[in-house]
């Protein structure tokens, strides 16, 4: 029997819908070369519609995402709506819906020639950071007290659970076994100062380590790694952290990757619906210009068909963008590459 697959295409706001557009192509591309099967809808969740209608996503949204086997996601972020907003009433909201409690982040270097960092090579720079993606600083938790006084404070609450931190842990351990490289995890945190939630962090992954004797496991203050990120990134394979950390040093780890027009996340519910998306933003002084890079949207295309079992159609298209980045770009950046946004899209195509 042909597989079959349901696809929530989510385009959103400024270059998301071009992006998106060309991951799509990429899609159709794939599918008839693999012999499978899918249906795509498209939602119009953004700053266009919230500007009409006054709407995010609502429950009832959640409920129809639920019958999806992913989403594949544009970008969220409009220049007319407050920040927050949207992040909140849309990103935010479809993550903790849809329990999507981890953030997958690779981090691989497919040509060195576009790598801020002096003297490294490819292999020099391929680790994948596992990001808790619904609880800490993100949960919204807080208040203030005599707010708009000289007095005022304001109280941001990281709240960690022993089930949120321990699956998120579990899931990093599992996935450094079955990636198969260095088979080494290193735990990102700062136990010497957030004594609280990072004592939780560190006894659970000791705890879990001990059934997974295969692999290699460390620790590294958040500040320490963003150092090392740059001086010594082939020190790491899989790296777990928080919400927040995870947050940060993902985007340092973008950069040296080659910048935001290669890098790609998922939010990984690993018993439900998964989104996937490039992780640039909106880039509205872009939009409609056909100059923005496709190829971090194409990447997580890639990451949404390994997830979907799809290994080899994954590995194909993640291989065409390899021949595309070594052998046609000239830069990786909006309106560098040398190609338009569609032709890019057209060149991993033709690679595939």
């Amino acid at each position: 029997m042909d597989k079959a697959y349901k696809i929530a295409v989510i385009p959103g706001d400024g270059t998301g819908p071009e992006v998106a557009r060309e991951g799509l192509k990429v899609l159709e591309a794939v599918s008839k070369k693999y012999n499978f099967k899918y249906q795509t809808k498209i939602f119009d969740f953004g700053g266009e519609r919230y500007l009409k209608t006054g709407k995010t996503v609502e429950d009832i949204d959640i409920e129809e995402l639920k019958q999806y086997s992913a989403i594949y996601l544009g970008a969220i972020g409009h220049p007319d709506v407050k920040p927050g907003i949207l992040e909140t009433g849309i990103l935010l909201k479809i993550r903790f819906s849809l329990d999507q409690y981890i953030n997958l982040r690779p981090v691989k270097l497919y040509n060195a020639a576009f790598c801020p960092l002096k003297d490294k090579k490819a292999e020099d720079v391929d680790f994948v950071v596992v990001r808790e993606n619904s609880e800490g600083l993100y949960k919204g938790m807080g208040e203030f007290k005599d707010k708009g006084s000289k007095d005022e404070v304001a109280i941001q609450i990281s709240y960690n659970t022993r089930m949120g931190v321990e699956r998120c842990i579990r899931y990093a351990f599992q996935y450094c076994r079955e990636r198969n490289k260095h088979k080494r995890l290193t735990l990102c945190g700062k136990t010497n100062v957030l004594t609280y939630a990072w004592d939780l962090w560190q006894r659970t992954f000791d705890e879990v380590a001990r059934e997974f004797p295969d692999i290699k496991t460390a620790y590294a203050h958040v500040d320490a790694t963003t150092m090392w990120f740059v001086k010594n990134p082939e020190w790491f394979d899989v790296i777990v952290t928080d919400n927040m950390f995870g947050d940060i040093i993902t985007d340092l780890g973008a950069m040296i990757q080659g910048g935001m027009g290669i890098a790609a996340g998922g939010n990984i519910n690993p018993a439900g619906v998964s989104m996937f998306e490039p992780i640039g933003g909106s880039a509205p002084k872009y939009t409609g210009k056909n100059t923005i890079n496709p190829l971090a949207a194409i990447c997580a295309l890639s990451m949404m068909l390994e997830a979907l079992g799809e290994k080899m159609a994954a590995e194909a298209v993640e291989n065409s963008v390899i021949k595309v980045v070594q052998s046609k770009l000239k830069s990786l950046g909006a309106g560098k590459m040398g190609y338009s946004t569609s032709q890019a899209g057209d060149l991993v195509v033709k690679n595939l």
